[in-house]
């Protein structure tokens, strides 16, 4: 065995650098396809705390494992198998002996692991905070070169008053400080000011230089208790019905790892996404096999808070919405801040088996609003939350019978709506898994932090039943697929009757060797809309299938050590109302690292019939951003990104990208259109690292 250790070794020395990660074949294997415009900034920052904090593979459980979303229910059962049997491992290479454990697996899970037999944390807290190696601190700037309308003067109208105008500069500023150390502490503040907001600190209006800030303080493994954190942080227990925070991908190319959540705990909230988490303080205690842990939280948050009348006939404030665009650029989005105040007290309680097999949990989520919440009225949201106060309460379980994983969460909120969620992974044979979910959440469940499997973004009025499968005959070939049948027993936006929809999609990979990555993969889902949309139709009751099919071809070639290439093919169709549109984007990059400074390059042709055609493609970005743009229209995108590592202290990043359109001479609407044809973005971003 050591002659094959020291191989891997040595093969490994030659092709990867410990602690890196193939970002964006990463996100590839989680996500497949993108389908909606959504803010993937939450997500990629859970990631990023993996990454920070890597697994000690010799105290890891199985929770821990499966919530790196790499390893396959059997592969895991393999490793803990192996470790019981032989003990701690030597070294991170070893994980070669494991049956199941091929090169591509150790080369996914390297990134995320570490061979640590450090026991207690030697020297002082403030010794150890100012000797950790992860203490950084980053600074980014952003711009949008061409200018909109809201940056232009204001326009006056007929009865003399001024149009509304963005009150700050384009200029998007973001900041981080952060000291950690894996499993010990983590000290952290986040700072951002978005383009058109102004720097300015005003008292009434609750605006202090940037615009949005972010700190959180804590500490882990002290004695008995596992975690204590103040400031800003988010929970993440059971299967994310109450507590859904963390990296959770849903349907994507990984088929299998992907449905089920992982109980966590607490985690530090680092992103600069202004809703979501929450602000006090938190503790988690272990007492034998109990843990138990307690949260209470008082936070701001952006509402539109207007006078009504009561039942008494006396004026009474009301919180009609809460925002969570975050942006604060013109006189309206300024008196939204920080006019509601949200609080929060939970708590879990949760218990895990000597040999780590069973776990079971509650938990429970007082919330209180400072104002009542009555919504606008609307067709479709007569079965949301209504009132000053919601209570959840859940219930939830794990099970690890060999290579069988059995897990669930059952919830009930105050207004008496239930939401359910159960599953199962299994590998049947080494080469096969399966995996089986199915939800139900009722159109009266309120949880205003789930982040629970499913097709919409929250769990409320929804049920449906996932089957995912993935065979790997070998290291060169793999093929994964999933099929998702859901209904909507009430009304949607955009779909004012119930409804149904499915959904399936299915990749082949062929990998011939570590240099040559290729797959197509096909993605089609039917989901119902309002067919009043469309000229000729007045009844707004009236649904049609929308059928959207994506295909994707993808080949990656890395030419020698320095050089590599990446060509993709995007096309899709989408039928509605006896009308089919078609879109397609074609692009190719270029990459090449030379050790103190990288770089890479994109072209992308794009032509899409409508906005439903719209083509997502993943792009590089600057350290801990994401970028994955929605093209639609006629024409061309490309950009140009240099990282250049000037010491072991301070790396440099510079990005530049165009987005160029040959079918309209305006882009956008409202304040944030531009006269012309071209969007011009550019990104600056410096790191210090302060131990290194």
């Amino acid at each position: 065995m050591l002659g094959m250790l020291l191989q891997f070794e040595s093969v490994q020395a030659q092709t990867y650098k410990k602690g890196e990660i193939d970002m964006e074949n990463f996100i590839e294997d989680l996500f497949g396809m993108q389908r909606e415009e959504e803010d993937y900034e939450e997500l990629y920052e859970g990631l990023l705390q993996v990454l920070l904090n890597p697994i000690n593979l010799n105290k890891v459980g199985a929770e821990e494992l499966k919530s790196l979303y790499v390893l396959t229910p059997s592969q895991i059962h393999q490793f803990l198998v192996y470790r019981e049997n032989f003990g701690n491992l030597l070294s991170i290479y070893e994980l070669q002996a494991i049956p199941e454990f091929d090169l591509e697996t150790i080369y996914k899970i390297l990134p995320f692991v570490v061979i640590d037999e450090r026991s207690e944390q030697r020297g002082s807290l403030w010794s150890r905070m100012s000797e950790a190696k992860d203490a950084y601190f980053i600074f980014r700037h952003r711009r949008v070169w061409e200018t909109r309308r809201g940056f232009t003067p204001p326009d006056t109208l007929s009865n003399g008053n001024l149009t509304s105008r963005y009150q700050g500069d384009p200029n998007s500023l973001y900041g981080r400080f952060r000291i950690q150390q894996s499993k010990d502490f983590s000290l952290g503040l986040t700072f951002d000011k978005d383009p058109g907001e102004e720097f300015i600190w005003d008292l009434p209006s609750n605006r202090y230089g940037f615009n949005f800030l972010s700190y959180h303080f804590t500490l882990y493994n002290r004695g008995n208790w596992k975690a204590i954190s103040i400031g800003d942080y988010q929970l993440q227990f059971g299967q994310g019905l109450v507590f859904g925070a963390g990296f959770a991908p849903g349907k994507g190319a990984e088929t299998i790892t992907t449905v089920r959540r992982s109980s966590l705990g607490i985690r530090p909230y680092t992103a600069a996404l202004e809703f979501g988490f929450f602000r006090g303080i938190a503790a988690s205690k272990q007492l034998g096999p109990v843990q138990i842990t307690l949260m209470a939280s008082n936070a701001p948050k952006d509402a539109n808070v207007q006078l009504a009348l009561d039942s008494l006939e006396q004026e009474q404030a009301i919180i009609t919405s809460l925002q969570r665009s975050g942006f604060h650029r013109t006189p309206t989005e300024i008196s939204y801040k920080n006019q509601a105040r949200e609080k929060n007290l939970g708590a879990n309680i949760q218990f895990t088996s000597l040999n780590k097999r069973l776990q079971v949990g509650g938990n429970s989520l007082y919330t209180e609003f400072s104002q009542p919440f009555i919504r606008t009225p609307r067709v479709y949201n007569q079965f949301e939350f209504y009132g000053q106060s919601n209570q959840i309460h859940s219930l939830y379980f794990s099970y690890n019978f060999q290579n069988y994983y059995f897990f669930g969460e059952s919830a009930i909120s105050s207004s008496g709506g239930m939401g359910s969620i159960f599953g199962m992974m299994s590998s049947l044979h080494p080469t096969l898994a399966f995996s089986l979910l199915y939800r139900n959440y009722q159109r009266n469940f309120h949880s205003f932090y789930g982040n629970a499997f499913g097709e919409g973004s929250r769990p409320i009025n929804e049920k449906g039943i996932y089957m995912g499968l993935n065979f790997r005959p070998n290291q060169k070939y793999n093929w994964s697929f999933y099929y998702d049948r859901f209904e909507f027993p009430w009304l949607r936006f955009r779909a004012y009757a119930p409804s149904w929809g499915k959904e399936w999609f299915s990749r082949f990979t062929y990998t011939p060797s570590r240099k040559t990555l290729i797959f197509f993969q096909l993605r089609q889902e039917s989901k119902a809309r309002n067919l009043s949309e469309y000229p000729g139709f007045q009844s707004p009751y009236i649904l049609d299938q929308g059928i959207k099919t994506n295909f994707a071809f993808n080949l990656d070639q890395k030419l020698d050590n320095t050089w590599s290439i990446k060509s993709r093919v995007n096309s899709s169709t989408f039928q509605f109302g006896g009308n089919i549109s078609r879109g397609f984007a074609i692009s190719q990059d270029l990459n090449a690292d030379f050790n103190r400074w990288r770089f890479s390059s994109r072209i992308v042709l794009f032509d899409t019939d409508d906005f439903d055609n719209r083509q997502f493609i993943y792009e590089r970005n600057v350290l801990w951003l994401f970028s994955i743009p929605a093209l639609h229209g006629q024409g061309m995108r490309y950009y140009f990104l240099t990282q250049y590592r000037i010491s072991p202290k301070l790396t440099l990043w510079a990005r530049f990208a165009r987005t160029i359109f040959t079918d309209r001479e305006v882009i956008g609407s409202g304040l944030q259109q531009i006269s012309g044809n071209t969007v011009t973005e550019t990104t600056f971003q410096l790191r210090y690292q302060f131990n290194r």
